[in-house]
């Protein structure tokens, strides 16, 4: 079969004062068409760059020094700007990782596919312009919401609607950078669910970039390995997560963490990527557990290994033995959490829309989008929060935070009730509640140095800013000294949030307030920060709120889990018992929902119910939805809180009935554990 596309010893420079230095070296690598090819490697690897001249695009500082990327018999990179703006999303369409930033916000999504349809005359005999969008709309899972703002639609609908946009032409080629990174896992998996299916039915191929390796077996066929700028391995993807050839693999995969019930916790890559301290030969060396002198002065080409699989190392044999298994998280093996309360929320509830004097004086009031929250955290205690997108998780943390004063309720630290406004919390309170937020662009000043955005907390705190200091925590996030001079825009996404995290250490907090902090790294950096944070736990007792949609992370991390759906506390318990034994059946959709490394042909489709769904503020909001609704019980009426030996829990089936049900992801016992301590 004739390649759709062919990448031939592409290499890539970017220019800056001190010279041009080579971050993609002799690239090569083909795709078939309707093949899903994922491209993966840590942050500043090469891999968005190289996707991006898949489409002929190329930063103003970035220079291709050799090579060809040849899209059906034609060169990209010596068509014209008109030539490339005619087979941009028409016959290669790109989805980016933040859909908030590609969608205008002063732009109704309907009107923003319209003019993908229109540009590139897209319109067969017979359609009109409207009902196309409402087809495409259709196509990924939406109904008509042309006539909203990005801003109305949650992060999974806006990734809806930029696919959308990316298939309206019926593209050979898509190209995937990260495209659901930061969504929660039932999402993720009806974005996949998506592709795969679009590719089914249009016959398009893909390029999948990402540091997901688990989401990335769900539906890849091949994959290559990128470290440095270099390719180090090609191979098909269920064979090389199941028996990495080259040490960068295998590291890769040892580092990702895992909720299936296996005895291997994950496990960060040796040191860190420096480009500035690479030798002439494998530029893994300075990392690898198998290197020899030999690999220093010896450069290291793609060679094949198999009929259908290459690798650049010429001690694969040595590094294809199993991986060793590692001591897994218990819950006998975690550190006791300390007794004393540090924080507690009582009855909170939230809103977003505050009634104007009318509504007052008519007696309405805004709805609440999260609902008598109650909830304690101890001292060097790590509570996770999870549930879908809109279910209240990072509204509960801005209220903690101060950046949302509360409807009802009340939130204490160290015993004493906090003002609800920021303003009006002292210098001190500020301090020891940090908040690290999801998206480090927002949050990083892109017109400062590092070094000054790192330095700006410590004069407002009056903390002494010695270099020596700044050095530590930037080699504590998995980065080195050399990044303070630099500014955000020169950073990785990855490396972005590295700085942002560091720069809520660097006070010391008694509280971090950790909003989906890992999604943008890869899953050796995310290793290594959970190290961090599991240290900070252990020897400075820095309690945390710990946001994430990734289970295998909270497992490692987190002593209880908090699960919500719709602003509702569903259940609360113990993290192994949670995870080990799901009693009740929304946390276990969510559990059922992640990926794992081999895969699983999961549908990701909400369970037919008969009966009405929730009255809102009224029944179980997960009415409608559950596949054990109890008839219009639980939509007319709200679940009682059922106090168990396994934690709390929000449901109208008796805790005993559930515990009797909670079996199929039971890996340790925990269901007969729940059992006997009933």
């Amino acid at each position: 079969m004739k390649n759709l596309i062919e990448v031939r010893n592409l290499n890539i420079a970017y220019g800056g004062p001190s010279g041009w230095t080579n971050v993609v070296q002799d690239v090569s690598f083909e795709i078939a068409p309707g093949e899903a090819f994922g491209l993966v490697g840590e942050s500043g690897c090469g891999k968005s760059t190289v996707a991006y001249r898949l489409l002929g695009y190329g930063t103003i500082n970035s220079l291709v020094q050799t090579g060809e990327v040849l899209f059906d018999g034609t060169d990209l990179l010596k068509l014209d700007a008109a030539s490339l703006m005619r087979l941009r999303g028409n016959r290669i369409a790109f989805v980016p990782q933040n859909p908030t930033t590609s969608l205008s916000p002063g732009m109704r999504v309907g009107s923003k596919i319209r003019e993908m349809v229109a540009t590139h005359k897209a319109l067969a005999d017979g359609m009109t312009m409207e009902r196309r969008i409402v087809e495409l709309f259709a196509l990924v899972g939406l109904p008509d919401v042309g006539h909203r703002y990005p801003h109305e639609l949650s992060g999974g609908q806006q990734q809806r609607v930029t696919i959308a946009m990316a298939v309206a032409c019926n593209p050979d080629l898509l190209v995937l950078d990260e495209p659901t990174t930061g969504l929660d896992v039932t999402t993720q998996r009806q974005i996949i669910q998506l592709l795969a299916d679009l590719r089914s039915r249009i016959g398009m191929a893909m390029l999948y970039v990402t540091h997901d390796l688990a989401l990335l077996a769900q539906i890849a066929d091949r994959v290559a390995v990128m470290y440095a700028g270099r390719l180090v391995e090609v191979a098909p993807c269920d064979k090389l997560l199941s028996a990495p050839a080259h040490p960068y693999s295998r590291g890769l995969i040892a580092s990702i963490p895992t909720n299936e019930g296996t005895d291997r916790q994950a496990r960060g890559l040796r040191g860190m990527l420096r480009r500035d301290q690479m030798s002439t030969g494998c530029k893994f060396e300075p990392r690898c557990d198998f290197a020899t002198g030999a690999c220093r002065a010896t450069p290291q080409l793609l060679e094949p290994i198999a009929d259908t699989r290459s690798v650049a190392c010429m001690r694969w044999r040595e590094a294809t033995a199993p991986l060793a298994p590692s001591v897994a998280a218990t819950a006998g093996a975690r550190t006791a959490v300390r007794s004393e309360s540090l924080l507690s929320v009582t009855d909170l509830s939230l809103s977003y829309q505050q009634p104007g004097l009318f509504n007052r004086l008519l007696g309405r009031t805004s709805p609440s989008v999260v609902r008598e929250i109650n909830l304690n955290l101890g001292a060097g205690e790590v509570v996770a929060l999870v549930g879908e997108s809109g279910s209240g998780k990072s509204t509960i943390a801005r209220a903690i935070s101060g950046r949302l004063p509360p409807r009802a309720g009340i939130i204490r630290l160290d015993g004493t009730a906090l003002a609800p406004s920021l303003k009006d919390r002292s210098v001190e309170e500020l301090r020891q509640i940090q908040y690290i937020f999801q998206n480090p662009d927002a949050s990083l000043n892109p017109r400062r140095r590092i070094r000054s955005i790192l330095k700006r907390p410590l004069d407002h705190f009056g903390i002494d800013a010695d270099e020596n200091r700044l050095e530590t925590v930037l080699e504590n996030v998995g980065l080195h000294a050399g990044y303070l001079d630099r500014f955000p825009e020169q950073l990785s996404g990855g490396e972005r949030q590295r700085i942002a995290i560091a720069r809520a250490l660097l006070v010391n907090p008694k509280l971090l307030i950790c909003d989906e902090i890992l999604s943008a790294l890869d899953v050796s950096v995310q290793a290594r920060i959970v190290e961090l944070l599991r240290s900070l736990k252990e020897t400075q007792a820095v309690a945390m709120l710990f946001i994430s949609h990734d289970l295998a992370v909270v497992q490692q991390l987190a002593d209880r889990v908090a699960v919500l759906y719709r602003g509702e506390l569903m259940q609360l318990a113990e993290t192994d018992m949670l995870l080990g034994a799901p009693l009740h059946p929304y946390t276990e959709m969510l559990l059922k929902a992640a990926p794992g490394l081999k895969k699983d042909h999961y549908v990701s489709r909400p369970p037919a119910v008969q009966g009405s769904k929730a009255i809102p503020g009224v029944g179980c909001p997960l009415a409608g939805r559950c596949p054990r609704q109890i008839g219009n019980t639980c939509a007319e009426n709200r679940p009682p809180v059922q106090v168990t030996p396994a934690g709390i829990i929000r449901c109208h089936i008796p805790s005993e009935a559930l515990v009797r049900h909670s079996s199929p992801t039971d890996h340790n016992g925990q269901a007969e554990q729940i059992r006997s301590m009933s």
